[in-house]
């Protein structure tokens, strides 16, 4: 059977689009993406809409995060926790919400359709004891220096501001202490939920580098 050409050559362009599609979503999964900053609880390390390059390396190869790093990842379902529904001796954040079939978890966690993410800095990784007092941050037993943080900033303490993070798990901040609802509200990260490392900020171009 010939096909008629005009048909032929629509079929090609949809293939092509099919492809590079498939192909942009796969480099976006894998290796990296764009993101527009739109909250402000990483000032002034990152500023609103600054645009930035996440790398999704440490992810795809089951890569480890340090102390330090700044994260993307996946947001709790219970971003505020009360004193009531806690366990400080298992101090983890709830992730109780679960797309359905393959198409849902597709669009969910590749398209990242209605998914909501936070970046933050990851303060302590499995193992460490965190202490949050008077106004400071200690890190096994030893006050953290941040230079990364603004003169005057303090760190006020929540309900998991006295923990040791999981196995498996990671403590994070948001540089603007005051504005950041973070691991002291809702506890530490699986770091299965993390989405990506931030890499690069391309946009204001005068901050254009790598972001520490």
């Amino acid at each position: 059977m010939k096909i008629n050409p005009k048909l032929k050559n629509i079929l090609e362009w949809v293939y092509c689009i099919i492809i590079a599609i498939v192909l942009a979503l796969l480099f976006r999964y894998y290796i990296g993406t764009p993101t527009v900053v739109k909250m402000s609880s990483m000032y002034n390390t990152l500023e609103q809409n600054d645009r930035l390059i996440l790398s999704r390396w440490t992810r795809t190869v089951k890569g480890t995060y340090n102390r330090g790093d700044i994260i993307t990842f996946e947001a709790p379902s219970k971003p505020i926790r009360s004193a009531f529904d806690v366990d400080l001796d298992n101090p983890v954040a709830i992730y109780d919400y679960e797309p359905k079939g393959i198409i849902g978890k597709f669009f969910y966690y590749v398209v990242e359709l209605k998914k909501e993410s936070y970046i933050k800095r990851v303060i302590g990784v499995a193992g460490d004891h965190i202490k949050i007092e008077n106004g400071k941050v200690y890190l096994n037993e030893e006050e953290l220096e941040e230079p990364y943080l603004r003169d005057g900033v303090t760190t006020d303490g929540k309900i998991f501001s006295d923990i040791v993070v999981p196995e498996g798990y990671v403590f994070a901040m948001g540089d603007n202490r005051g504005n950041s609802t973070d691991c002291r509200e809702f506890g530490c990260i699986p770091v299965d939920r993390i989405e990506s490392k931030v890499w690069i900020r391309f946009w204001p171009f005068s901050k254009f580098g790598k972001v520490q």
